[in-house]
């Protein structure tokens, strides 16, 4: 898809900026000064449900990332964004959001952002050793894209993976 051109990017940087320092209100008036046609970009979009999710508001964060994946297939973010609020949304939970997120993993096999996640759903289901081996494909693609170190840190941050805590050095190799 196409990038958003200027004025309509420099509100979505604004829109970003904001949001960057925890003011998602200004972010959302900033987003409201894109042309109306352009309002649903995936960019756009992108920013748009992380003010929703600032807000809370997953059952609308769940349809935004529905919009996304139907725009713009080949954007990890959609798959990604969709199955976290389906995780939050009234009518979800793990199942849904592991069901949702599922084929993404073999549409984008070197994003460790979804085999982690995957690993997550998994682990808060009760199926730890499914866990397990979403976490070691979340390590070793996040080792081929330089990213091992950022992802071992948000491993042992992830309250939905303290079940697999005493076993993450085990996971690294």
């Amino acid at each position: 898809m196409k990038p958003l051109e200027p004025p309509n990017a420099f509100h979505l940087s604004a829109a970003v900026g904001w949001l960057m320092l925890g003011d998602h209100v200004q972010a959302a008036e900033e987003l409201e000064k894109i042309a109306g046609e352009l309002r649903s970009h995936p960019d756009v979009l992108e920013v748009r449900w992380k003010i929703y999710a600032n807000a809370g508001k997953w059952n609308t964060c769940a349809d935004i990332g529905n919009t996304i994946i139907e725009l713009d297939p080949e954007r990890p973010f959609g798959w990604i964004s969709r199955a976290c609020a389906l995780r939050r949304a009234s009518s979800g939970g793990f199942q849904a959001a592991f069901d949702a997120l599922y084929p993404a993993a073999g549409k984008f096999p070197s994003e460790p952002a979804i085999p982690f996640n995957l690993s997550c759903y998994a682990c808060q289901l009760g199926r730890l050793e499914d866990a397990c081996d979403w976490l070691r494909r979340a390590f070793a693609v996040a080792h081929k894209a330089g990213r091992k170190k950022r992802f071992r840190l948000m491993a042992l941050d992830e309250p939905d993976l303290e079940p697999l805590w005493q076993k993450m050095v085990e996971l690294w190799r």
